[in-house]
């Protein structure tokens, strides 16, 4: 079942909790990149705060944000990005959170326009179909008309790669949205390697990923890679 918050206090800590998995992920830019979760209430969705890196976020740096980009509860500056997460939840009553990183991967791999391929586990989450992009512009999703056209190319996917910009992921819960923005980090990446050595020469079969997609990326798996990125995070380096 998915980790739903039905107070407040509970969509915070999920999204401090997200902070501290993106952070170990790899997936920070300084301080850019953000992960949301739908407000229990319907306001809006809950948020960091703009200014801070994944890893600097605590309780205190993490505000609600209505639809229309009021923040509603909190203190502290929202993102201007914030219709990457309002206009995504509002077209998808499935997504119950979004996560946006600035990846190196995701960037590099956009940038060749080549179709992503199941060569892993990871991109097995992505095929069949294919990743989509989003072509409209690689600058700030800074307007509810540019959130909305954003939410139109991610569709019924997964997430979506934003060419110059980064990724946009989706989960009925911030585990499953950041685990799919961790994966398509990795899938473009393990890509790019194979694609430095020559020309990819095989890959998964529609019929064979989508078997392997629903057991090696069920909720219990995507859950247990949450789990472990929040252990290492609280490991700390080393």
């Amino acid at each position: 079942m998915p980790i739903t918050p039905s107070t407040s206090a509970e969509a915070i800590r999920l999204v401090l909790q997200s902070c501290q998995a993106l952070a170990a992920a790899g997936q920070a830019d300084m301080v850019w990149g953000h992960a949301s979760v739908r407000d229990p209430a319907g306001r809006g969705a809950w948020l960091k705060c703009s200014g801070w890196g994944f890893e600097e976020i605590d309780e205190s740096r993490i505000v609600l944000v209505s639809p229309q980009g009021e923040v509603l509860a909190g203190s502290g500056p929202r993102h201007i990005e914030y219709p990457i997460h309002t206009e995504i939840m509002a077209r998808r009553s499935d997504a119950g959170a979004v996560v946006h990183t600035h990846s190196d991967a995701a960037n590099a791999f956009s940038a060749l326009d080549v179709p992503l391929r199941p060569i892993s586990h990871a991109g097995a989450l992505f095929c069949y179909p294919g990743v989509p992009r989003f072509t409209r512009t690689g600058g700030l999703i800074s307007s509810p008309e540019l959130g909305q056209a954003l939410a139109g190319a991610l569709g019924d996917a997964p997430a979506c790669l934003l060419p110059q910009h980064g990724l946009v992921a989706v989960g009925a819960d911030l585990p499953a949205a950041v685990m799919t923005a961790v994966l398509l980090d990795r899938a473009c990446r393990t890509q790019l390697t194979a694609m430095a050595a020559g020309p990819l020469a095989r890959w998964g079969p529609a019929g064979d990923t989508v078997a392997k997609r629903a057991v090696v990326w069920s909720d219990a798996q995507l859950r247990a890679g949450w789990e472990y990125l929040l252990r290492r995070y609280q490991a700390g380096p080393g």
